[in-house]
Protein backbone atom coordinates (compact mmCIF):
# COMPACT_ATOMS: atom_id res chain seq x y z
CA UNK A 1 0.00 0.00 0.00
CA UNK A 2 1.34 3.64 -0.65
CA UNK A 3 2.12 5.90 2.18
CA UNK A 4 0.26 8.32 0.68
CA UNK A 5 -2.43 6.79 0.41
CA UNK A 6 -2.90 5.40 3.89
CA UNK A 7 -2.58 8.92 4.89
CA UNK A 8 -5.12 10.65 3.11
CA UNK A 9 -8.14 11.61 5.15
CA UNK A 10 -11.61 10.54 3.88
CA UNK A 11 -13.69 13.11 4.10
CA UNK A 12 -17.15 12.45 5.09
CA UNK A 13 -19.91 14.86 3.30
CA UNK A 14 -19.48 17.08 0.61
CA UNK A 15 -18.72 20.69 1.11
CA UNK A 16 -22.14 20.95 -1.74
CA UNK A 17 -24.16 19.17 0.96
CA UNK A 18 -22.54 20.25 4.12
CA UNK A 19 -23.68 23.62 3.62
CA UNK A 20 -27.49 23.33 3.27
CA UNK A 21 -28.90 24.68 5.86
CA UNK A 22 -32.03 21.90 7.31
CA UNK A 23 -35.72 23.27 7.02
CA UNK A 24 -36.43 24.74 10.00
CA UNK A 25 -39.80 24.52 9.62
CA UNK A 26 -39.66 20.64 9.41
CA UNK A 27 -36.91 20.90 12.47
CA UNK A 28 -39.63 22.88 14.54
CA UNK A 29 -42.26 20.88 13.74
CA UNK A 30 -40.57 17.50 14.38
CA UNK A 31 -39.62 19.10 17.34
CA UNK A 32 -43.21 19.64 18.38
CA UNK A 33 -44.30 16.35 17.39
CA UNK A 34 -41.66 14.18 19.41
CA UNK A 35 -42.63 16.39 22.29
CA UNK A 36 -46.35 15.11 22.03
CA UNK A 37 -45.36 11.63 20.87
CA UNK A 38 -44.08 12.06 24.69
CA UNK A 39 -47.26 13.11 26.14
CA UNK A 40 -47.15 17.03 26.50
CA UNK A 41 -49.72 19.10 25.10
CA UNK A 42 -48.07 20.77 22.35
CA UNK A 43 -49.82 22.79 20.05
CA UNK A 44 -48.18 23.51 16.87
CA UNK A 45 -48.61 25.95 14.15
CA UNK A 46 -45.54 25.50 12.31
CA UNK A 47 -46.12 22.80 9.56
CA UNK A 48 -47.77 24.32 6.61
CA UNK A 49 -50.27 20.99 5.87
CA UNK A 50 -53.62 21.40 6.08
CA UNK A 51 -55.66 19.22 8.91
CA UNK A 52 -58.06 17.97 6.52
CA UNK A 53 -57.92 14.70 5.29
CA UNK A 54 -57.93 14.16 1.24
CA UNK A 55 -61.82 14.73 -0.37
CA UNK A 56 -62.84 11.41 -0.97
CA UNK A 57 -63.53 11.25 -4.34
CA UNK A 58 -59.33 11.76 -4.87
CA UNK A 59 -59.10 8.93 -2.37
CA UNK A 60 -61.56 6.34 -4.14
CA UNK A 61 -59.31 7.09 -7.31
CA UNK A 62 -56.53 6.06 -5.80
CA UNK A 63 -58.09 2.32 -4.14
CA UNK A 64 -59.11 2.05 -8.26
CA UNK A 65 -55.77 2.79 -9.52
CA UNK A 66 -54.23 0.02 -6.98
CA UNK A 67 -56.23 -2.33 -9.08
CA UNK A 68 -55.09 -1.43 -11.82
CA UNK A 69 -52.07 -3.61 -13.34
CA UNK A 70 -50.60 -0.43 -15.03
CA UNK A 71 -50.07 1.27 -12.03
CA UNK A 72 -47.37 -1.05 -11.50
CA UNK A 73 -45.06 -0.50 -13.85
CA UNK A 74 -42.63 2.27 -15.15
CA UNK A 75 -44.44 5.32 -16.86
CA UNK A 76 -43.02 8.34 -18.72
CA UNK A 77 -40.45 10.69 -16.39
CA UNK A 78 -42.37 13.98 -17.28
CA UNK A 79 -45.76 12.24 -15.90
CA UNK A 80 -49.57 10.17 -17.19
CA UNK A 81 -50.32 12.49 -19.99
CA UNK A 82 -54.17 12.60 -18.34
CA UNK A 83 -52.27 14.33 -15.71
CA UNK A 84 -50.03 16.77 -18.08
CA UNK A 85 -53.07 17.45 -19.55
CA UNK A 86 -55.00 18.39 -16.80
CA UNK A 87 -52.41 20.79 -15.57
CA UNK A 88 -51.78 22.07 -18.72
CA UNK A 89 -55.85 23.33 -19.74
CA UNK A 90 -56.73 25.72 -17.11
CA UNK A 91 -53.39 27.59 -18.07
CA UNK A 92 -53.52 27.20 -21.96
CA UNK A 93 -50.03 25.53 -22.34
CA UNK A 94 -49.69 22.65 -24.38
CA UNK A 95 -48.54 19.08 -22.18
CA UNK A 96 -45.57 19.11 -23.04
CA UNK A 97 -44.14 22.04 -21.09
CA UNK A 98 -45.23 19.92 -18.33
CA UNK A 99 -43.25 17.96 -16.03
CA UNK A 100 -44.63 16.07 -13.29
CA UNK A 101 -42.64 15.96 -10.39
CA UNK A 102 -42.25 14.45 -6.48
CA UNK A 103 -43.85 17.41 -4.88
CA UNK A 104 -43.39 21.16 -5.40
CA UNK A 105 -40.18 21.02 -3.45
CA UNK A 106 -38.65 18.86 -6.68
CA UNK A 107 -40.51 21.23 -8.81
CA UNK A 108 -38.43 24.10 -7.32
CA UNK A 109 -34.71 22.26 -7.20
CA UNK A 110 -35.02 21.43 -10.73
CA UNK A 111 -36.16 24.74 -12.13
CA UNK A 112 -33.10 26.17 -10.10
CA UNK A 113 -30.81 23.25 -11.86
CA UNK A 114 -32.39 23.97 -15.05
CA UNK A 115 -31.78 27.52 -15.13
CA UNK A 116 -28.94 28.83 -12.69
CA UNK A 117 -25.40 28.43 -13.66
CA UNK A 118 -22.49 29.37 -10.76
CA UNK A 119 -21.93 32.90 -10.13
CA UNK A 120 -25.74 33.16 -10.97
CA UNK A 121 -27.70 35.73 -8.69
CA UNK A 122 -32.14 35.03 -8.14
CA UNK A 123 -33.31 37.95 -6.45
CA UNK A 124 -35.64 36.26 -3.79
CA UNK A 125 -38.20 38.74 -2.38
CA UNK A 126 -38.27 38.05 1.36
CA UNK A 127 -39.70 37.15 4.13
CA UNK A 128 -39.38 33.84 1.84
CA UNK A 129 -39.94 30.03 1.97
CA UNK A 130 -37.33 28.19 3.77
CA UNK A 131 -36.33 26.29 1.04
CA UNK A 132 -35.48 28.83 -1.85
CA UNK A 133 -32.68 30.11 -0.88
CA UNK A 134 -31.40 26.20 -0.45
CA UNK A 135 -32.07 25.18 -3.44
CA UNK A 136 -30.44 28.47 -5.27
CA UNK A 137 -27.26 27.68 -3.85
CA UNK A 138 -27.17 23.58 -4.71
CA UNK A 139 -27.32 25.33 -8.17
CA UNK A 140 -24.45 27.00 -7.69
CA UNK A 141 -26.35 30.55 -7.61
CA UNK A 142 -26.11 33.56 -4.93
CA UNK A 143 -29.76 34.31 -3.76
CA UNK A 144 -30.02 37.95 -3.43
CA UNK A 145 -32.45 38.91 -0.51
CA UNK A 146 -34.97 41.87 -1.30
CA UNK A 147 -36.78 42.54 2.01
CA UNK A 148 -40.24 43.49 1.52
CA UNK A 149 -41.66 46.13 4.32
CA UNK A 150 -44.63 44.99 6.72
CA UNK A 151 -45.81 48.45 5.94
CA UNK A 152 -46.48 47.03 1.92
CA UNK A 153 -48.32 43.97 3.48
CA UNK A 154 -44.90 41.65 2.93
CA UNK A 155 -44.70 43.17 -0.97
CA UNK A 156 -41.90 43.86 -3.19
CA UNK A 157 -41.88 46.51 -5.01
CA UNK A 158 -40.50 46.77 -8.92
CA UNK A 159 -38.46 49.38 -7.88
CA UNK A 160 -36.66 47.39 -4.83
CA UNK A 161 -36.29 44.41 -7.55
CA UNK A 162 -34.92 46.80 -9.98
CA UNK A 163 -32.15 48.44 -7.48
CA UNK A 164 -31.03 45.06 -6.67
CA UNK A 165 -30.59 44.06 -10.14
CA UNK A 166 -26.99 43.18 -11.57
CA UNK A 167 -25.81 42.48 -14.53
CA UNK A 168 -25.60 39.10 -12.84
CA UNK A 169 -28.85 38.50 -11.94
CA UNK A 170 -30.56 35.91 -14.31
CA UNK A 171 -33.97 34.97 -12.14
CA UNK A 172 -36.65 36.03 -9.80
CA UNK A 173 -38.85 33.71 -7.54
CA UNK A 174 -42.10 35.04 -7.35
CA UNK A 175 -44.47 33.47 -4.60
CA UNK A 176 -48.03 34.59 -4.46
CA UNK A 177 -50.04 33.55 -2.62
CA UNK A 178 -46.82 33.83 -0.63
CA UNK A 179 -45.24 31.53 2.32
CA UNK A 180 -44.98 32.54 4.96
CA UNK A 181 -46.96 35.82 4.85
CA UNK A 182 -50.00 34.91 3.47
CA UNK A 183 -49.60 38.14 1.35
CA UNK A 184 -51.33 38.23 -2.66
CA UNK A 185 -50.47 40.26 -5.54
CA UNK A 186 -52.78 42.52 -7.34
CA UNK A 187 -53.58 41.64 -10.71
CA UNK A 188 -51.74 45.32 -11.46
CA UNK A 189 -49.07 44.09 -9.41
CA UNK A 190 -48.13 40.50 -10.79
CA UNK A 191 -48.37 42.33 -14.13
CA UNK A 192 -45.86 45.29 -13.59
CA UNK A 193 -43.46 42.29 -12.10
CA UNK A 194 -43.48 40.48 -15.22
CA UNK A 195 -43.38 43.39 -17.35
CA UNK A 196 -40.04 44.42 -15.81
CA UNK A 197 -38.39 40.58 -16.30
CA UNK A 198 -39.73 40.92 -19.92
CA UNK A 199 -37.82 44.12 -20.18
CA UNK A 200 -34.73 43.13 -18.67
CA UNK A 201 -34.46 39.46 -19.67
CA UNK A 202 -35.15 37.96 -16.23
CA UNK A 203 -36.40 34.68 -16.13
CA UNK A 204 -39.26 33.99 -13.56
CA UNK A 205 -39.56 31.18 -11.15
CA UNK A 206 -43.14 31.48 -10.12
CA UNK A 207 -44.53 29.37 -7.30
CA UNK A 208 -48.49 28.97 -7.47
CA UNK A 209 -48.96 26.53 -5.10
CA UNK A 210 -51.53 28.67 -3.12
CA UNK A 211 -52.96 30.34 -5.62
CA UNK A 212 -56.62 28.72 -4.84
CA UNK A 213 -56.17 29.63 -1.53
CA UNK A 214 -57.24 33.40 -1.46
CA UNK A 215 -60.28 35.17 0.59
CA UNK A 216 -61.82 38.82 0.71
CA UNK A 217 -62.42 38.39 -2.95
CA UNK A 218 -58.73 38.60 -4.03
CA UNK A 219 -57.34 36.57 -6.87
CA UNK A 220 -54.34 34.87 -7.72
CA UNK A 221 -53.74 35.37 -10.93
CA UNK A 222 -50.71 33.11 -13.07
CA UNK A 223 -48.25 35.23 -14.18
CA UNK A 224 -48.94 33.09 -17.82
CA UNK A 225 -52.26 35.13 -17.46
CA UNK A 226 -50.91 38.85 -16.94
CA UNK A 227 -47.80 38.84 -18.77
CA UNK A 228 -48.20 36.17 -21.88
CA UNK A 229 -45.25 37.46 -23.59
CA UNK A 230 -43.18 36.09 -20.51
CA UNK A 231 -44.46 32.58 -21.44
CA UNK A 232 -40.24 32.28 -22.98
CA UNK A 233 -38.55 33.38 -19.66
CA UNK A 234 -40.79 31.86 -17.05
CA UNK A 235 -41.55 28.20 -14.82
CA UNK A 236 -44.10 27.85 -12.94
CA UNK A 237 -44.24 25.41 -10.17
CA UNK A 238 -46.84 23.96 -8.04
CA UNK A 239 -48.96 20.94 -6.82
CA UNK A 240 -51.76 19.00 -5.31
CA UNK A 241 -50.76 19.60 -1.96
CA UNK A 242 -51.63 22.74 -0.21
CA UNK A 243 -55.78 22.55 -2.74
CA UNK A 244 -55.98 19.60 -2.02
CA UNK A 245 -55.15 18.62 1.46
CA UNK A 246 -52.42 16.16 -0.17
CA UNK A 247 -48.81 17.04 1.24
CA UNK A 248 -48.16 13.23 1.71
CA UNK A 249 -49.42 12.37 -1.31
CA UNK A 250 -46.21 14.30 -2.99
CA UNK A 251 -47.15 15.03 -6.53
CA UNK A 252 -46.03 18.39 -8.30
CA UNK A 253 -45.45 19.97 -11.22
CA UNK A 254 -43.40 22.38 -13.42
CA UNK A 255 -45.09 23.94 -16.45
CA UNK A 256 -42.43 26.10 -19.30
CA UNK A 257 -40.81 26.50 -22.06
CA UNK A 258 -40.03 23.34 -23.77
CA UNK A 259 -36.20 23.36 -23.87
CA UNK A 260 -36.12 23.78 -20.02
CA UNK A 261 -39.02 21.24 -19.09
CA UNK A 262 -36.96 18.72 -21.67
CA UNK A 263 -33.61 19.30 -19.52
CA UNK A 264 -35.63 18.75 -16.02
CA UNK A 265 -37.00 15.79 -17.44
CA UNK A 266 -33.46 14.22 -18.13
CA UNK A 267 -32.54 15.36 -14.81
CA UNK A 268 -35.58 13.85 -13.23
CA UNK A 269 -34.99 10.59 -15.56
CA UNK A 270 -31.44 10.10 -13.31
CA UNK A 271 -32.88 11.22 -9.87
CA UNK A 272 -36.44 9.75 -9.33
CA UNK A 273 -38.20 8.35 -12.79
CA UNK A 274 -41.93 8.69 -12.86
CA UNK A 275 -43.73 9.99 -10.19
CA UNK A 276 -45.68 7.19 -7.97
CA UNK A 277 -48.49 6.39 -10.57
CA UNK A 278 -51.08 5.60 -7.98
CA UNK A 279 -50.61 9.11 -6.58
CA UNK A 280 -50.77 10.53 -10.50
CA UNK A 281 -54.35 8.75 -10.72
CA UNK A 282 -55.32 10.20 -7.71
CA UNK A 283 -54.48 13.60 -8.49
CA UNK A 284 -56.28 13.44 -12.28
CA UNK A 285 -58.95 12.75 -10.01
CA UNK A 286 -58.16 16.04 -7.66
CA UNK A 287 -57.85 18.54 -10.95
CA UNK A 288 -60.32 16.95 -12.94
CA UNK A 289 -63.25 15.90 -10.21
CA UNK A 290 -65.80 17.93 -7.68
CA UNK A 291 -64.26 21.04 -6.66
CA UNK A 292 -66.93 21.17 -3.72
CA UNK A 293 -64.43 19.93 -0.52
CA UNK A 294 -61.98 22.95 -2.06
CA UNK A 295 -64.81 25.09 -1.74
CA UNK A 296 -65.01 24.03 1.86
CA UNK A 297 -61.84 24.05 2.66
CA UNK A 298 -61.05 27.25 1.57
CA UNK A 299 -64.06 28.40 3.78
CA UNK A 300 -63.10 27.14 7.35
CA UNK A 301 -59.32 28.60 6.30
CA UNK A 302 -61.04 31.89 6.14
CA UNK A 303 -62.42 31.54 9.24
CA UNK A 304 -59.43 30.45 11.20
CA UNK A 305 -57.85 33.10 9.71
CA UNK A 306 -60.17 35.65 10.87
CA UNK A 307 -60.03 34.03 13.94
CA UNK A 308 -56.40 34.18 14.37
CA UNK A 309 -55.43 37.63 12.86
CA UNK A 310 -58.39 38.60 15.64
CA UNK A 311 -57.04 37.12 18.55
CA UNK A 312 -53.50 37.60 17.48
CA UNK A 313 -54.36 41.44 17.85
CA UNK A 314 -55.47 41.09 21.90
CA UNK A 315 -51.71 39.76 22.18
CA UNK A 316 -49.81 42.49 23.87
CA UNK A 317 -46.32 43.30 21.27
CA UNK A 318 -47.85 41.76 18.09
CA UNK A 319 -48.21 44.03 15.34
CA UNK A 320 -50.59 41.82 13.03
CA UNK A 321 -51.15 42.32 9.09
CA UNK A 322 -54.34 40.67 7.32
CA UNK A 323 -53.04 37.86 5.46
CA UNK A 324 -55.23 37.60 2.29
CA UNK A 325 -54.04 34.12 0.98
CA UNK A 326 -52.53 30.87 2.00
CA UNK A 327 -52.50 29.96 5.74
CA UNK A 328 -50.18 31.85 7.34
CA UNK A 329 -50.15 34.91 9.73
CA UNK A 330 -47.13 36.82 9.97
CA UNK A 331 -47.38 39.09 13.09
CA UNK A 332 -44.17 41.20 13.59
CA UNK A 333 -43.02 40.88 17.16
CA UNK A 334 -40.03 43.37 17.72
CA UNK A 335 -42.12 45.31 20.37
CA UNK A 336 -41.65 42.61 22.49
CA UNK A 337 -37.52 42.76 22.44
CA UNK A 338 -36.09 43.53 26.04
CA UNK A 339 -39.30 41.79 27.69
CA UNK A 340 -38.24 39.15 30.38
CA UNK A 341 -40.27 36.18 29.42
CA UNK A 342 -40.40 32.36 31.92
CA UNK A 343 -36.62 33.96 33.50
CA UNK A 344 -35.29 35.41 29.70
CA UNK A 345 -34.73 38.54 28.24
CA UNK A 346 -36.10 38.52 24.61
CA UNK A 347 -33.56 39.63 21.81
CA UNK A 348 -34.80 38.19 18.74
CA UNK A 349 -37.79 36.12 17.59
CA UNK A 350 -35.79 33.03 17.69
CA UNK A 351 -35.72 33.72 21.24
CA UNK A 352 -39.73 34.13 21.87
CA UNK A 353 -40.49 30.54 19.75
CA UNK A 354 -37.85 29.10 21.88
CA UNK A 355 -39.29 30.03 24.57
CA UNK A 356 -43.22 29.61 23.89
CA UNK A 357 -42.04 25.95 23.22
CA UNK A 358 -40.32 25.85 26.40
CA UNK A 359 -42.58 27.78 28.51
CA UNK A 360 -45.70 26.83 27.44
CA UNK A 361 -45.64 24.44 24.77
CA UNK A 362 -46.56 26.41 21.23
CA UNK A 363 -44.48 25.80 18.44
CA UNK A 364 -44.36 28.73 15.61
CA UNK A 365 -41.20 29.23 12.85
CA UNK A 366 -39.51 31.94 14.24
CA UNK A 367 -38.75 35.06 11.40
CA UNK A 368 -35.15 34.24 10.82
CA UNK A 369 -36.47 31.02 8.98
CA UNK A 370 -37.48 33.15 6.13
CA UNK A 371 -34.95 35.67 6.34
CA UNK A 372 -36.68 38.50 8.40
CA UNK A 373 -35.76 38.53 12.09
CA UNK A 374 -38.28 39.76 14.30
CA UNK A 375 -41.42 38.22 13.08
CA UNK A 376 -43.21 34.82 13.99
CA UNK A 377 -44.89 32.61 11.07
CA UNK A 378 -47.97 31.19 12.44
CA UNK A 379 -50.14 28.04 10.19
CA UNK A 380 -53.88 28.50 10.79
CA UNK A 381 -53.97 25.20 9.13
CA UNK A 382 -55.30 23.31 12.30
CA UNK A 383 -58.46 22.64 14.52
CA UNK A 384 -59.96 25.82 15.69
CA UNK A 385 -59.93 24.59 19.28
CA UNK A 386 -56.01 24.28 18.95
CA UNK A 387 -55.56 27.70 17.46
CA UNK A 388 -57.35 29.72 20.48
CA UNK A 389 -55.93 27.32 22.74
CA UNK A 390 -52.59 27.99 21.37
CA UNK A 391 -52.77 31.44 21.50
CA UNK A 392 -54.35 31.89 24.94
CA UNK A 393 -51.32 30.08 26.63
CA UNK A 394 -49.58 32.46 24.74
CA UNK A 395 -51.52 35.40 25.62
CA UNK A 396 -51.45 34.10 29.60
CA UNK A 397 -47.74 33.69 29.88
CA UNK A 398 -46.52 37.44 27.90
CA UNK A 399 -49.33 38.79 30.80
CA UNK A 400 -47.25 37.55 33.65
Amino acid sequence: MCNDCAMKTLHRVSDRLRAIAPSATLAVDAKAKALKAAGHPVIGYAAGEPDFPTPANIVEAARRAVDEPSSYRYTPTSGLPALREAIAKPLGADPASVLVTNGGKQAVFQACAALINPGDEVLLPAPYWTTYPETIKLAGGTPVPVTASFENDYKVTVEQLEAARTERTIALIHCSPSNPTGAVYSTAETAAIGEWALEHGIWVISDEIYQHLVYDGMSAPSLLTTTPALADQLVIVSGVAKTYAMTGWRVGWMVGPKDVIDAATSFQSHATSNVNNIAQKAAIEALTGPQDAVGEMREAFDRRRRLMVETLRTIPGFEVPTPQGAFYAFPRVTELYGLEVGGKVIESSLDLADTFLDQVEVAVVPGEAFGTPGYLRFSYALGDEALVEGLERIHTLLER
